[in-house]
């Protein structure tokens, strides 16, 4: 791997946690519940993220990120996704299970999973786009550590 390449992998994977941090952080200023009642885990009408219950019980929200603001690898398949193909690694289009319980849940099949190329990776790398049957996409950059949801453009 060329320094460039090492240079570029260090950026991004410092990044893209960053923002993820950062929309989370936004996440939880809009819109709270302010009766100390506590929260439902649902997010506003406005439809600034997606809950998610997680293993504990517990809803989560998954922030939203603008299309844009993906890389421009996941970009592209995300146009893949949307023309049906063909996706350049054979396991493209497979059952995504949901295992981590980090996305809403669903019946096993609902989620279809894509890898989006790491330039410089010598293999798949750690970042996917998770495609739903109702036409909601989930970028991770992190092997499904955590989820942002693409939220248009």
């Amino acid at each position: 791997m060329t320094a460039k390449a090492v240079t570029r992998r260090a950026v991004t994977c410092l990044l893209i946690p960053l923002m993820l941090a950062l929309l989370g952080l936004g996440a939880c200023t809009r819109g709270g519940d302010t009766s100390g009642g506590g929260t439902s885990g649902r997010t506003s009408a406005a439809g600034t993220g997606a809950s998610s219950p997680t293993a504990g019980g517990r809803a989560t929200t998954i922030p939203d990120v603008r299309e844009s603001d993906l890389p421009a690898e996941a970009r592209r398949i995300l146009r893949l996704i949307d023309q049906g193909g063909p996706f350049p690694y054979r396991k493209d289009g497979s059952v995504f299970g949901n295992r981590e319980r980090l996305l809403p849940r669903e019946a096993r099949g609902y989620y279809r999973e894509y890898t989006v190329p790491t330039p410089g990776s010598q293999d798949r790398g750690a970042r996917r786009l998770i495609a739903g049957k109702n036409g909601e996409r989930y970028y991770t950059a992190d092997h499904y550590r955590s989820f942002v949801r693409v939220a248009g453009p």
